[in-house]
Parts: structure tokens; C-alpha cells; sequence
């Protein structure tokens, strides 16, 4: 048998049980749009791969950590300070999370302003807001974990604002907390929350999101012409460029770590006085500067539950955007979307910058 009969035979019998050639396959066909906004695209990939710079090093910190009152911040401690590139792993953890969120947020905008959410898309959009919905509670739930000082506090804070939802405020409050007040039960919850019950949720959707696009393939934006628009091979052309990209992403990564390292803070004192200019982090910035600026009361309804039900509703809009936006057979409705996302891209970046400096 000729070594190109052995070859052949050896990836029919791969191909057999494996099924990779229809991989192959789907990497052949698969193209990208060529236009103005392909840049957007890259936004899909730095997500992705920044949830995987997320996952390796959450597993390398967790070799480490203990998730208890006594031992979490000296455990931290421990891995800054005595652990070889412990401090290195901890920041770029800290600071990939934070570029998460933000290439998620740009991510999503981006479908917005080139209008990528229109029919046969609705279940990818869907899917990707509650990606980001569930990045937001990896956000919340990771901040708590060092024990320290303003994590402490800003939880405090957050589940208080959690509290005060209508109806299932106190309930909600207290299932964050498990119990009461923030301490032992909450920080063993948010470690619960953040190393198991959201990464297997989010796996599933991750999974489920790349393979609507997969099947519908990249949008293109409306009002583009089929004879206008060109196409790039995905595999390897677009993905070496995505590759590029996530090089680029990396080096930022890393001079951010090793140049501004993460600082641990002191440790956790329930008894203390909350620390001066107590804030959440600033991707729940925006939100809350704008309950802090609201009266105590509007008429007879309280001005905090005024803001909240303003957000839910503001949210549930954004949400069903693809079934009000866009008519069944796929043109747009009304040009209200694009209106609605300059505004809250606005809102977002004037309201977390005033967050900072008031």
C-alpha cells in the first residue's frame, strides 16, 4: 500500500467516526461580506476570544483559591505575592474581564448600527443579549471574590439596589445574599454562581449563538446592492486577519497587566465604614449614577423604583428590537433602532464618565 493509500484510508476511517470533512467542508464555503463595516466583525472573535483568555486563567487562580471569609483575600494575597506570575494571571483575568464587557457592548451596537439582527436572525440576537446579560453577572459575581475592602461594600450596595425591584425585591435581594446581609453565605454563592452555575449556562448558549451563525452566516447591512458587495474566504484569509486581531488584543492585555496590575486593597471589614466614594464598576456605572441623581421622590412614587422601572422597560424594548424594528418579510420598519442605539451609546459613555468625576 502506497503512502498516499494509507493516508487516504487513515482520514476516511477519521472521517467515519469523526465526521471533520464536513468541517473542512463548511470552513471552504463559508465567506465573509466585503463592505464598509467588515471591521465590525472582528468584535464577534475578540468576545470569543477573550472568554477563553477568561476561562484559562479563572482555572489557573482557582488552583489557588478558597472561596471562605477567612482564607479568600489572604488567598489572593497569596497568589500575588507568592505564586510565580500569580500577580501577572490575576490581572490579566481582571482586565480581560473588563474587555470582555467592553468588545461585548461594542459587539452588540455594532449589530445594531448595521442592522444584523433582521430576519432569519432574531434567535442570534436573543441569544447574544443574554450572552452579555450573563457576562454582566460573571462581572458582578467575580468583583465580590477577593474579600477585600471595596468589593465588600460595593456588593453591598448592588444587592441593595437589587432589593428594591417591585414585587420580588427582598426575595431577590436575599437569594444574592444567601441570607440577610452580605458575608459568609453570599461570597460562598458568588463563587458558586461565577466558577459553575454561569459557565455551564453560558457554554451551552455560546455554542448554540455560533451556530445560528454559522447557519445564517455573516449579515450584511441593508441597502447594500448583491452586485456592490464582494466576498473574502473565511478559512484562511478573514481568519488570519481575526488572528492578527487577537494578537493585537493580547498585547494590550498584557501591557495593561504587567504596567497597571490589579491591586488587591485591604481586606474585607464588615464593622468598617464604608470607604469614600463607594461605586459599582463601570459597566453598572451609568445606571447608577442615574438613581443617585434622581429624587427621593417623584409624586407619590419612589424615585429609585421610578429608575428601576424605567430600565426594565428600556431594557424589554432593546430586547424585543428585531420584532418591533423590523417588518415580517425583513425590511426595516422604522428607523427608530439606530435613533435609540445613539442614544444609549450617549447615554452609556456620558453618564459612567460623570459617574467617575462627580
Amino acid at each position: 500500500m502506497s503512502a498516499a493509500e494509507l493516508k487516504e484510508k487513515t482520514l476516511d476511517w477519521f472521517d467515519e467516526r469523526t465526521g471533520w470533512r464536513m468541517v473542512r467542508d463548511l470552513l471552504d464555503h463559508k465567506v465573509v461580506p466585503m463592505h464598509a463595516g467588515t471591521a465590525w466583525y472582528y468584535f464577534g472573535g475578540i468576545t470569543l476570544f477573550l472568554i477563553g483568555v477568561q476561562l484559562f486563567t479563572g482555572v489557573l487562580l482557582l488552583l489557588y483559591y478558597r472561596p471562605t471569609v477567612a482564607e479568600a483575600f489572604d488567598s489572593v494575597r497569596f497568589i500575588m505575592t507568592r505564586v510565580d506570575f500569580g500577580w501577572l494571571i490575576r490581572s490579566i483575568h481582571s482586565w480581560s474581564a473588563n474587555l470582555l464587557i467592553l468588545s461585548a457592548f461594542i459587539h452588540m451596537f455594532s449589530v445594531v448600527f448595521t442592522h444584523a439582527y433582521r430576519r432569519p436572525r432574531e434567535l442570534t440576537w436573543l441569544s447574544g443579549i443574554l450572552l452579555l446579560g450573563l457576562m454582566l453577572c460573571f462581572g458582578f459575581s467575580g468583583y465580590l471574590l477577593p474579600w477585600n475592602q471595596i468589593s465588600y461594600f460595593a456588593t453591598k450596595v448592588g444587592t441593595d439596589v437589587a432589593g428594591t425591584t417591585p414585587f420580588a425585591g427582598p426575595a431577590l435581594a436575599r437569594l444574592l445574599r444567601g441570607g440577610e446581609d452580605v458575608g459568609a453565605g453570599t461570597l460562598t454563592r458568588f463563587f458558586d454562581f461565577h466558577v459553575i452555575l454561569l459557565p455551564l449556562i453560558s457554554f451551552g448558549l455560546i455554542g448554540f449563538h455560533v451556530a445560528l451563525v454559522q447557519k445564517h452566516g455573516m449579515s450584511t447591512p441593508s441597502g447594500i446592492p448583491a452586485s456592490k458587495l464582494s466576498h473574502m474566504k473565511f478559512f484562511p484569509n478573514f481568519f488570519l486577519r481575526e488572528l492578527m486581531v487577537w494578537y493585537g488584543v493580547l498585547a494590550v492585555l498584557g501591557t495593561l497587566a504587567a504596567i497597571f496590575p490589579w491591586e488587591l486593597g485591604e481586606k474585607a471589614d464588615p464593622f468598617a465604614s464604608a470607604p469614600a466614594g463607594i461605586r459599582p464598576e463601570w459597566y453598572f456605572l451609568a445606571e447608577f449614577y442615574t438613581l443617585k441623581l434622581l429624587p427621593s421622590h417623584v409624586w407619590i412614587v419612589e424615585g429609585e423604583l421610578l429608575g428601576l422601572f424605567f430600565f426594565g422597560a428600556l431594557a424589554v424594548v432593546w430586547v424585543l428590537l428585531p420584532f418591533w424594528e423590523v417588518k415580517p418579510g425583513g425590511e426595516r420598519r422604522t428607523r427608530l433602532a439606530t435613533g435609540l442605539g445613539v442614544f444609549l451609546v450617549s447615554y452609556l459613555f456620558v453618564f459612567t464618565i460623570l459617574g467617575y468625576v462627580k
